[in-house]
């Protein structure tokens, strides 16, 4: 049958429109002011939480094990091994089990919070210590232990409670493995042991208060370096016994808290020594610059340099994110406020100093590769959104990054990069960087 006129026209007019609809150009993905660094994300065991938390205990064993400390506030705290060629975890320690404890509440040992040392026997060392107090709880925290696991044999060894009733924030082997080197809080003191001899006996080292969360370092002569809570470097040599207190000075100056808008624990600093065993590279939490002590230094200041800031931007936020790779570059992560007019919140950088060019490079901001390794969408039995599971957040271009806390920093043996992130506990595996 013959099409009219009239149905030929409107049939043209259908297919110009058509026509026009399919070659309208389509409006364009928005495009990120900054680069990303993009890594796989792993939901940390959540049975060892109970807050999706856990803080700076990081570390990589000589076979390649990374081990993850967690904190499960009232119960106990859990060292966790992460293969890193299939992601399968396991529990490679229960504190409670480990030290023989039942305690719940603030009495309990609810955080593995240390940077987990691995000694050159391949043993890894940590310590546990208290949560916070919930209302109506009378119970007092006994003190955190010491504890050492060997991953040969897959036991642990309860070396003890170096001082009551204070918490473990740090432990640190010696090279020969005979000397362990320990910091407490809530107030940090300094103690060292010798671990040729059972039980472990702890002795204060006769040195001023250490600053908030410090950590030891043992130089290429031996000798233990701590920073006070005043900014001067401590150091203790085990051969004499000899404790030496100094000022550090920078560039000439002597090292200065911060002021102005910064929270109170401002100048916690994270510090990693360099393969010359002399050169301490440090950042402190609220100041992106980059630190390099000399260790080695003779006088009555300890000399160190400044290389300025690794990035410029409002509020810093370094979280024990310092670390040194096999090649000996220097990475860390700065959080900065967004405002690129992109998005919103927080934007976590990682950034990079190579000592020989003495340049900082800003690689890009953290992202997820693979977003669905959590259900954010899940719903409670309430039919609200899941507590502590707040810790991501979704760019304009689809790009799900941190928001609020990275808690740890760590370059492995094959030079890519490992990054614990809180609200889900997530550990962010990062290929070596170009």
């Amino acid at each position: 049958m013959p099409m009219s006129p009239r149905f030929l026209s409107i049939l043209t007019v259908i297919l110009v429109a058509a026509t026009g609809l399919a070659q309208e150009p389509q409006a364009a993905a928005p495009t990120a002011p900054f680069a990303y660094v993009r890594g796989t994300a792993l939901h940390i065991l959540p049975q060892t939480t109970s807050e999706e938390s856990g803080y700076f205990s990081l570390c990589q064993g000589l076979g390649g094990t990374v081990y993850v400390g967690t904190a499960m506030y009232n119960e106990n705290a859990y060292l966790v091994a992460v293969d890193p060629a299939t992601a399968a975890q396991r529990i490679a320690v229960d504190v409670n089990a480990a030290a023989g404890l039942t305690a719940t509440g603030y009495a309990a040992q609810a955080k593995i919070h240390t940077r987990n040392h691995v000694a050159a026997s391949g043993r890894v060392y940590m310590g546990s210590k208290q949560g916070y107090r919930r209302d109506g709880d009378t119970s007092e925290y006994p003190g955190g232990y010491v504890l050492v696991y060997d991953p040969a044999t897959g036991r642990t060894e309860n070396l003890g409670m170096p001082l009551a009733p204070f918490g473990v924030i740090d432990v640190v082997a010696d090279p020969t493995e005979q000397r362990l080197y320990v910091v407490t809080c809530e107030t940090e003191h300094w103690l060292v042991a010798d671990l040729s001899a059972r039980p472990v006996s702890y002795r204060r080292i006769p040195a001023p208060e250490l600053i908030d969360y410090a950590s030891t370092l043992v130089d290429g002569r031996g000798r233990a370096a701590a920073i006070t809570d005043d900014l001067q470097l401590a150091q203790y040599d085990p051969a004499t016994g000899d404790v030496t207190v100094r000022p550090i000075h920078v560039d000439g100056q002597p090292l200065a808290p911060l002021r102005g808008e910064h929270s109170s624990n401002a100048d916690i600093p994270t510090w990693r020594l360099a393969a010359d065993g002399r050169t301490a590279y440090l950042i402190r939490m609220n100041e992106p610059t980059l630190f390099a002590i000399d260790l080695y230094s003779d006088g009555p200041a300890v000399t160190a340099r400044s290389f300025g800031p690794m990035i410029a931007g409002k509020g810093p936020d370094s979280r024990a994110a310092l670390t040194i790779a096999p090649d000996g570059r220097v990475y860390t992560l700065v959080r900065v406020q967004n405002d690129t007019g992109f998005g919103r919140g927080m934007l976590h950088h990682l950034l990079r100093f190579d000592p020989a060019t003495e340049r900082h490079t800003d690689l890009g901001v953290l992202a997820v590769r693979n977003p669905d390794f959590f259900d954010f969408t899940a719903t409670g039995p309430d039919g609200k959104r899941r507590p502590w599971t707040h810790g991501y957040h979704t760019l304009p271009d689809g790009t799900l990054t941190p928001l609020h806390a990275h808690m740890g920093l760590l370059a492995a043996a094959d030079g890519s990069l490992y990054a614990t992130i809180l609200y889900p506990y997530t550990l962010l595996h990062i290929p070596r960087p170009d």
